[in-house]
């Protein structure tokens, strides 16, 4: 039986209006001009849009990925970001040895296996990476990689594998062979210089994990990471949009710099989205929310207490983007970025159908994943 969404302002690739959106099992079957008096879920005027992607959630509802990499624990964070309109999503584990890499890989195959709501695969962020921009992560766990670590990063069985890794602790050779296997590789906590980072670009990198943060800076004669990124026309670029991140300055010069669609939101979420407490430990360390970001007990970022969709609003105040801009950062954009574009980030007939019901102030309401309804 076919699901029949109307009294809705409808986010489609045209942009907003009014539509009714039929759901016929987990597709979008039609996206239609709106008939009086039509029989519906009746969406109450609300915004309906594209449900949000998040390539980098470390934790949400108190569980975090890295600390317990099971299935329990990527439900608990999926519920939590649904809340606030993720649909779909990357547990992301941040640097460890290789043992427990695979035992995440082996969670989330399950968890897709299982049917988990929202999963899209799994974000390997290091142990590949710089001590140099290490930020939070443990810097003993750092290697280089290699043909055993090749052969793990590529062991996913169901799902998109992204590996965020500093270019300098690998060749690009070994990034092509990556990406030839149909990996996702970004560039992210790295202290690579702009000729390094052309060199990954060439040979198959496609995105930059946190623009910004943990990455060589642009200065007068040393583009740097962020140099390459910025001039970079085709490659991917994340966005903590929490206001500390990133200074709202720089935020507008770049995304004035290059083409928007390639930039995309990310929250790098810990495991206090969606709770009272905003103390917690991460791989053993103390971590606290101030100001709305996670500081370790030396005052480090280490990740964020954002969710997609205050990302979305934060976005649209700091940039002064419309809200089919900044929607696009948090679900086309993201969805390209990980080749789904077939199936996810569009309201459109065809696609899977993971929707955000929204009020006038971007509060989500409601979501769907995969057809599935659920009251925020």
């Amino acid at each position: 039986m076919a699901d029949v969404l109307i009294n809705g302002r409808v986010l489609t690739p045209r942009g907003l209006e009014a539509a009714t959106v039929v759901i016929e099992g987990d597709r979008i079957a039609e996206v239609r001009p709106p008939a009086t008096g039509e029989p519906g879920f009746d969406l109450g005027g609300g915004y309906l849009l594209p449900g949000f992607i998040d390539a980098q959630v470390n934790g949400g509802g108190g569980a975090l990925f890295t600390d317990t990499p099971t299935v329990a624990t990527i439900a608990t964070m999926g519920a939590a970001h649904r809340r606030f309109g993720t649909t779909g999503f990357l547990p992301t584990l941040i640097s460890d040895d290789l043992d427990a890499v695979a035992t995440a890989i082996g969670a989330v195959d399950d968890a897709i296996a299982a049917g988990a709501p929202g999963v899209l695969g799994i974000h390997i962020e290091g142990p590949f990476l710089s001590s140099d921009r290490k930020g939070i992560h443990d810097a003993s766990k750092f290697r280089i990689l290699d043909d055993a670590a090749f052969d793990l990063l590529t062991s996913l069985r169901r799902g998109k594998t992204l590996v965020t890794l500093a270019p300098e602790a690998t060749t690009p050779q070994m990034i092509r062979r990556l990406v030839d296997a149909g990996i996702v590789v970004a560039a992210g906590h790295t202290n690579a210089d702009y000729d390094t980072i052309r060199a990954a670009l060439e040979a198959g990198l496609s995105g930059f994990t946190h623009l910004f943060n943990a990455m060589s800076p642009l200065t007068s004669r040393e583009p740097g990471a962020v140099g390459a990124a910025l001039e970079d026309e085709e490659s991917w670029c994340g966005l903590i949009v929490d206001g500390r991140h990133v200074h709202p300055a720089v935020l507008r010069v770049a995304l004035r710099a290059r083409r928007r669609d390639r930039f995309m939101l990310v929250t790098d979420a810990l495991s206090s989205v969606g709770m009272a407490e905003k103390s917690f430990t991460v791989q053993g360390r103390a971590i606290r929310v101030v100001d709305g970001v996670c500081v370790d007990e030396n005052g480090t970022l280490a990740g964020s207490d954002l969710d997609m969709a205050s990302a979305v609003r934060n976005v649209m105040g700091i940039a002064g983007l419309s809200v089919a801009e900044a929607v696009a950062l948090a679900s086309a954009t993201p969805a390209a970025f990980l080749g789904l574009s077939a199936e996810l980030g569009a309201i459109a007939p065809g696609l899977r159908a993971d929707l955000v019901l929204a009020d006038s102030e971007l509060k989500v309401r409601r979501t769907w994943i995969a057809g599935r309804s659920e009251a925020a």
